[in-house]
């Protein structure tokens, strides 16, 4: 199942998108849903995708270590997908349940490709997760 151009809608990632681009975005990526307290990643694996929290909440670990908390139309993936290594650089653990709309590696590259301009919203919170994962270590 896709996710709605209304569930993308409200996601600032996609805010400079209009509803036919949106509408393709929805056609890149599948909905999931996951249980409070369900690993959603791993630190340390493979990532081979992009997830978009559109329901509910979760938490961002590294290591022991709580570093953020994340709530409806943030995401997560990014670093993996962007970073170089392909690996995660974090776990995030449902604290809700949630729903989430995931985009695997070949459509990421659809996606930076005819959106750039999102595609870059991805790239500068990599540099701002990564420089603050720097600085608390």
């Amino acid at each position: 199942m896709r996710p709605t151009v209304e569930q993308l809608e409200g996601v600032p990632l996609f805010a400079s998108l209009d509803k036919p681009q949106l509408e393709a975005i929805a056609s890149l990526m599948e909905l999931r849903e996951d249980m409070a307290g369900d690993r959603l990643v791993g630190e340390g694996a493979p990532g081979h995708a992009l997830f978009v929290l559109l329901e509910g909440t979760a938490a961002v670990t590294v290591g022991e270590h709580l570093r953020q908390p994340l709530g409806q139309g943030e995401f997560f993936g990014e670093i993996a997908l962007l970073g170089g290594t392909g690996l995660r650089t974090a776990s995030v653990i449902a604290t809700s349940p949630v729903t989430l709309a995931v985009m695997n590696g070949s459509d990421f590259v659809v996606f930076e490709r005819d959106w750039p301009a999102a595609a870059e919203v991805l790239r500068e919170a990599m540099r701002e997760r990564l420089a603050r994962a720097q600085a608390d270590s």
